[in-house]
């Protein structure tokens, strides 16, 4: 087969989410589509420091930190792109005026409020799932994961804000001030009830599939030799990038109508058996 470039998301595609290390079948899966020439890429919200323990697997090309803040190809830093001091600053305001509780991400460091790592520790309801992303960051505080403390911010450069409103409306001053720089990415908690909301804020100058783009270029491969696999809204802009998108079956009903094709769900071996159906090994 022609050389692809496969781009994962790791929170409820490459890892169940809340989940710490790669299941060993996709292991093998990713090892052996790399024999057979094709090259892997990590693509996610999450930053450098919080991708670096999958990058160690040896397994992957290069990584989209920060939804396409920071982009890796090769070693080279391709992308570098954090919001300006005065917008995270601002946006950051508005959202506090209303409640709203956030997590500044830098590139090497989370920072984040006691009242937000409380919120983290969201207890699931009747034993469902919540979305990849918050059931990541549950998970991350249960199993003692410790994030700065806001106190501890001394200003460096921001590529994301993470949030968690008790109500949608708590975002609308935040949205008519900073809705043309920042694409507010939500998921309902509708898990927990009582209407709250988490989600991020990605910079409108980059994206997932933006990130796409700068690694095909750099490579000089054309988007049509790109797989995006994904599985909730924040991957939308991958998978509408990439050549074919794939859903996990696990993912959000909506990016499932938007996929190219469904793959089985992460908890049943899903990457490899995708792979297979590929014919990327």
């Amino acid at each position: 087969m022609k050389q692809k470039l496969i781009f994962l998301d790791i929170d409820g595609t490459l890892l169940p989410p809340g989940s710490a290390l790669i299941p060993e079948s996709t292991q093998n899966a990713l090892r052996q589509a790399r024999a057979n020439g094709h090259k892997l890429f990590l693509c996610t919200g999450r930053n450098l420091r919080m991708t670096q323990p999958l990058l160690e697997y040896g397994l992957f090309d290069g990584s989209i930190c920060s939804a396409g803040g920071y982009v890796l190809c090769d070693g080279k830093v391709l992308v570098n792109i954090p919001m300006e001091p005065e917008q995270a600053a601002g946006v950051r305001a508005a959202l506090e005026r209303h409640g709203v509780e956030c997590t500044l991400e830098a590139r090497d460091a989370t920072y984040g409020g006691m009242q937000m790592i409380r919120r983290w520790r969201i207890p699931q309801a009747d034993g469902k799932p919540l979305n990849s992303e918050a059931e990541r960051w549950r998970k991350a505080m249960e199993d003692g994961m410790t994030i700065n403390t806001l106190e501890d911010y001394k200003g460096e450069p921001i590529y994301k804000i993470v949030f968690i409103a008790e109500q949608e409306q708590d975002l609308d001053e935040a949205k008519r001030l900073y809705e043309d720089q920042f694409v507010f990415c939500e998921s309902k908690l509708d898990e927990l009830g009582g209407g709250m909301v988490n989600g991020e804020l990605i910079n409108r100058k980059f994206d997932k599939g933006t990130g796409i783009q700068a690694i095909c270029q750099y490579l000089k491969k054309p988007l049509a030799d790109t797989i995006g696999f994904g599985d909730s809204d924040n991957d939308l802009q991958m998978t509408n990038a990439a050549g074919v998108s794939v859903c996990m079956a696990n993912g959000s009903e909506s990016l499932k109508k938007l996929c190219d094709r469904i793959a089985p769900s992460v908890y049943e071996d899903g990457i490899a058996k995708e792979f297979r159906a590929l014919g990327l090994i």
